[in-house]
């Protein structure tokens, strides 16, 4: 099954930037995927934290005008493609606080997992100040959805983003075959930990690893690490993009899981 990791820089404007994920998404469906994932927040990069409260969403059926999730709906109806939603702002009863949710829709346009960002970001170094806390609730359960694909094969897909990488035990919980990873790294963070972090949970659990990012400098000032990629169950990174918007294709394999399992069987080895 042929993925693809979608990278962005995405700005202040939500329809700009859902054009540009458009753009991207044809893009992998023309190339041959089956799967694409857009990065953390590919719809809003707002000036300041509290900027992605007046583009939340409600999650529930008649919850009102739902741009983003209508966007991803018709985009994967229309592709036929599988597509994960990086993440947007979706409501919570507080108007004030929203969750960073991740979204997956199937190429009927159906949404079949929904999963809200567990591990909040918080760093501080010089003149960067992150606190997601100030805005966000968190989100307290692991998700796992089913993807049927061409090859007759159906991958078990753990959903997760960004900050959540640091949490191992978070992966060991979704026993995944792939593990999606949409995030929007800081350029400091990313360029300390980004790769090694992504190969450590692709090594340990044996498992694709597929990591949609946010890449380059953008309209509120903040530079992002980028580097998307795809990690194979050896922990080899089969490709990535540095910086900039595009497309990043890699070929995803039930053979290469079951031999990399079989060959070194660390999974069943297991004790804790």
């Amino acid at each position: 099954m042929k993925v693809a990791a979608i990278q962005m820089v995405s700005g202040t404007d939500v329809a700009r930037n859902l054009a540009a994920a458009q753009g991207l998404l044809e893009q992998a469906v023309a190339a041959g995927a089956e799967l694409a994932v857009l990065p953390e927040y590919f719809c809003i990069m707002g000036m300041k934290d509290t900027d992605k409260l007046q583009w939340q969403e409600g999650r529930e059926a008649g919850a009102g005008k739902r741009p983003i999730q209508e966007f991803l709906s018709e985009s994967a109806r229309r592709l036929g493609l599988w597509i994960v939603g990086g993440t947007l702002p979706t409501a919570t009863a507080d108007p004030q606080r929203a969750r960073n949710t991740s979204l997956a829709f199937n190429p009927a346009g159906e949404c079949v997992a929904h999963y809200d960002k567990i591990h909040l970001f918080r760093f501080a170094q010089g003149r960067e100040d992150y606190d997601e806390t100030r805005v966000l609730d968190a989100g307290a359960s692991p998700v796992c959805f089913n993807l049927p694909s061409r090859d007759g094969h159906v991958y078990r897909v753990g959903m997760s983003i960004c900050y959540d990488l640091r949490f191992p035990e978070l992966y060991r919980a979704l026993a995944s075959d792939l593990l999606l990873v949409p995030s929007a790294f800081t350029h400091t963070t990313g360029q300390a930990h980004w790769e090694v972090l992504l190969r450590a949970r692709a090594i340990e659990n044996m498992a694709y690893v597929l990591a949609a990012a946010q890449g380059g400098t953008h309209e509120n000032g903040r530079t992002t690490w980028g580097h998307s990629m795809v990690v194979d169950p050896w922990g080899e990174v089969l490709a990535q993009q540095p910086t900039g918007a595009g497309v990043v294709l890699a070929e995803v394999s039930p053979a290469r899981l079951q031999d990399t399992r079989r060959r070194l069987p660390a999974l069943s080895h297991r004790v804790l």
